[in-house]
């Protein structure tokens, strides 16, 4: 299998650590899809990443997609479970955290792509308060558990991870360590896995 993205994207980083953590080898095509000649709309006429192709050649997107797939190709560590409701749980706290990460792309879309003069702060205050409510919904949901969901890992504590990890990443103005302590603590403690280590976007 191949996985089509970039070091950067955290959809990318998601379903890189989910297989990580299932222990299933794929192998990673750095593509650019903001470059002229990004190849990406080959596989994916949405022109976004990550895109997973199939031995068979089929195209599989998008991150939710693929870290669904992907957790069902071994009996590692099983990151959704099984129970519907739980299910559920599970994959409404990714969408949360994809919600967080849809809104910071698009603010920081708004901020580097136009003119200074040319920028909507209404806009950017917008996708700022929705990442605002997200990490407030987020704290209040972890509360003092260790985990998202349930006594282990799961493909919920991945999504929040790589959220909090974009916005250290490309907001570290919003200082959401200092005010969901509970939130840092998660953080701190995904940060000590290999798959997390082994994911983090270049610094440049």
């Amino acid at each position: 299998m191949k996985l089509i993205g970039s070091l950067t994207s955290p959809y990318v980083r998601k379903v890189r650590i989910v297989f990580l953590e299932k222990k299933v080898d794929v192998d990673l095509e750095i593509d650019n899809v903001w470059a002229a000649d990004t190849k990406i709309t080959q596989s994916n006429p949405l022109g976004k990443v990550p895109c997973l192709i199939l031995d068979d050649g089929e195209a599989i997107y998008d991150s939710r997609v693929i870290a669904e797939y992907a957790d069902a190709l071994s009996p590692v560590s099983k990151l959704i479970p099984a129970d519907n409701r739980e299910r559920a749980t599970v994959k409404t706290w990714e969408a949360l955290a994809d919600g967080v990460l849809d809104a910071s792309i698009l603010a920081r879309l708004e901020m580097t792509w136009k003119p200074e003069d040319q920028r909507s702060s209404a806009w950017i205050d917008r996708q700022t308060e929705k990442i605002q409510n997200s990490l407030r919904q987020m704290s209040e949901l972890l509360g003092g558990n260790a985990w998202c969901h349930s006594n282990q890992m799961t493909l919920a504590d991945i999504s929040v991870g790589c959220a909090l990890g974009y916005l250290l990443f490309r907001f570290p103005n919003i200082k959401w360590q200092a005010q969901y302590p509970n939130l840092d603590r998660l953080y701190e403690k995904l940060l000590q896995r290999s798959s997390f280590i082994e994911t983090e976007p270049p610094k440049a």
